[in-house]
């Protein structure tokens, strides 16, 4: 059964989920808010779906294995490490009939629920993640580092496979597009994007020829000469408001290129 969910709020969201006998979400550490008394908290090491958490299960029955799932665990948790993900996640389970529990995204924004149906995924940057239903399968995607290094998005997207919900969230607006309306191709600031599904393609391009042009685009434009390419057909969620190393560099590409931006002090 689909966890019941209720979005408050415009522009900072964030979302109360009704949790019903049987039913679990898993949630970033950093992303919980409040709760009923009735619903509990526990801290995992592992993941719905991973290896770690089917080694750990095997290793409860059989009572041996414990090397190989804390191995299991302990690579999970590294890949997470990376993913700039936190290192454990936290379950919360009602008892004694439904309890409420309440998240939010780590910056003022919007917050979007996406079903999985078992046929096809979602991949989404790892600030995005707020939780998910236990039913969902949760795993680490690595772009590749140099396509992570060229778009800097990042190296690493989180997968989500399986059935149940998910939320996600992000910074300001959030606007849902579909590349196959659009020529079946959109070319995206890195610092936009959200998540997308499996049916979209993930890549970086060079904005043009290597000429005056373009390198004017790289000095003032502050994107540089890369642009990230989401292909084909499927849901692709963007933001309005840049991850927070995108607006640095922005800021700080604007001061040196316009020093009337900064004042008197700025132009000595």
């Amino acid at each position: 059964m689909t966890i019941a969910c209720k979005v408050t709020g415009e522009f900072a969201q964030h979302i109360t989920c009704q949790l019903d006998a049987g039913q679990s979400v898993f949630a970033d550490a950093t992303k919980f808010r409040w709760k009923t008394t009735n619903v509990s908290i526990e801290t995992r090491l592992s993941v719905p779906g991973g290896g770690a958490d089917a080694a750990n299960r095997q290793a409860q029955q059989s009572g041996g294995g414990f090397l190989k799932a804390a191995l299991a665990t302990a690579t999970e948790v590294g890949k997470r490490a990376l993913a700039g993900q936190s290192l454990a996640f936290q379950w919360f389970t009602p008892a004694g009939g439904s309890g409420l529990v309440a998240f939010a995204g780590e910056v003022p924004g919007q917050v979007r629920l996406i079903e999985l149906d078992g046929a096809s995924g979602w991949r989404a940057e790892s600030r995005a993640f707020i939780c998910a239903e236990a039913s969902v399968k949760y795993d680490i995607d690595f772009a590749g580092f140099n396509l992570g290094r060229r778009s800097r998005q990042g190296l690493i997207f989180e997968h989500f496979t399986g059935n149940g919900t998910i939320v996600l969230g992000g910074g300001g607006t959030l606007i849902e597009l579909n590349p196959a309306t659009y020529g079946g191709k959109l070319q995206v600031h890195g610092g936009a994007v959200v998540a997308f599904a499996d049916s979209v393609s993930f890549n970086v391009e060079r904005v043009g020829a290597l000429n005056a042009q373009t390198a004017m685009s790289a000095v003032f434009g502050g994107q540089g000469l890369n642009l990230v390419t989401l292909t084909g057909d499927g849901p692709v969620i963007l933001q309005s408001t840049l991850h927070r190393e995108f607006e640095s560099d922005e800021h700080n590409e604007e001061g040196s290129t316009n020093p009337m931006r900064e004042g008197i002090l700025g132009r000595i």
